[in-house]
């Protein structure tokens, strides 16, 4: 082989390597944005338990039930915690309850706060869907899922780490405008908000 042969099988390695890099740091920034839809509790005891629960991806049979196990709970998580929500009590401590038809239950020092404005509204049922389908797409494409139920998949793991992720973050930001997000349940940052019942009562 020429030099000018291997200058030129060398800058297509390069520019292979150039596109992979970029492509992985496409995927990674998209699935941080995804991550960010998703109760921080939830995804950090997801990440800290699916290499334990896999075995770093040699699953046995156990193994299988555990991580099938782990996915269910971290789901109901990301879906219950849509219907969850919080407020500043009379105490000044944050209170968190339950969404229901009539507000938020229970709801202890409240006294001067009316509950009724975070009752069950349709976007909580949007938001735990497309919670669901998020954790979805974070969970079931995970190395060490996908080498414990389907390790077949692995080799096509990445063109569907670069094509989902974003596909699925637009999806989300779309419905995020139609149904904007302003609660604040369990799992998820906390924020000054109008229902402060210790500052009305200081007023």
């Amino acid at each position: 082989m020429t030099n000018k042969g291997l200058i030129t099988s060398s800058s297509k390695t390069t520019s292979q390597k150039t596109r992979a890099s970029t492509m992985s740091g496409k995927t990674f920034s998209a699935l941080g944005n995804l991550v960010k839809l998703l109760p921080t509790g939830t995804v950090f005891l997801f990440q800290f338990l699916i290499p334990v629960v896999t075995n770093n991806g040699h699953c046995t049979t156990v193994n299988k039930y555990l991580t099938g196990a782990l996915l269910v709970v971290c789901a109901f998580n990301c879906a219950f915690a849509s219907f969850t929500d919080s407020y500043t009590g009379s105490d000044g401590e944050r209170h968190y309850g339950v969404v229901t038809n009539k507000g938020l239950w229970p709801s202890p020092a409240s006294e001067s706060l009316d509950l009724s404005v975070y009752k069950l509204r349709f976007g909580d049922f949007v938001h735990a869907l497309l919670s669901l389908v998020v954790f979805a797409v974070l969970g079931l494409l995970d190395t060490n899922t996908v080498r414990c139920f389907y390790p077949e998949f692995e080799s096509g793991e990445k063109l569907l780490m670069q094509v989902v992720p974003p596909v699925i973050g637009v999806v989300a930001s779309s419905v995020f405008v139609i149904f904007p997000n302003k609660r604040h349940g369990i799992g998820y940052p906390t924020s000054s908000d109008s229902n402060d019942t210790s500052q009305k009562s200081k007023t």
